[in-house]
């Protein structure tokens, strides 16, 4: 929803790339059509929906009571630990154009959205290899406001890794 809202600005007038128009209605038609990948049009589209009418009491503001509970979890842990170790996807890195289901696409980055709501510093780092020689990788999240504990403990991890 929120990148739904933040990304109408792109326009080709004042944000983002402009395509040829012949008006003004072609030229939103065509600079949005062409600026975005399917996956970014489908997520806005997504977002819209959520927000129009009788939609946002059912599932924006349930989404961000949510994303409070998220944020309240993280920040519980965090307050006994300095960081937290994860994996960044369910599986390892998939070849360019492999992902042909969107649901599998979504299912990729599964990991990354709490970390993304609760409004957290985190970095992702290679950790091995898979027998495709495709990067196998694991993230490290911090505190609010705590970028430096996150980058050393990032190079902590790669340090230990090249051995």
């Amino acid at each position: 929803a929120e990148a739904s809202a933040n990304l109408s600005r792109y326009d080709g007038v004042r944000y983002g790339r402009r395509a040829e128009a012949k008006n003004l209605k072609e030229l939103y038609i065509n600079s949005r059509s062409e600026g975005f990948g399917e996956e970014v049009k489908k997520r806005i589209l997504l977002g819209t929906f959520v927000l129009s009418s009788g939609y946002y009491d059912a599932y924006y503001i349930k989404a961000q009571k949510a994303r409070a509970h998220t944020k309240a979890k993280y920040e519980q842990i965090l307050n006994e630990c300095d960081l937290i170790l994860m994996p960044v996807a369910p599986s390892t890195a998939y070849k360019f154009g492999e992902l042909k289901n969107p649901l599998d696409s979504y299912l990729s980055d599964i990991y990354t959205i709490s970390v993304n709501l609760a409004g957290l510093p985190a970095i992702s780092v290679p950790v091995a290899k898979d027998a495709d020689g495709l990067n196998v990788s694991a993230q490290l999240i911090a505190k609010a406001w705590d970028e430096k504990t996150l980058l050393e403990g990032a190079l902590s991890l790669e340090n230990s890794i090249k051995g």
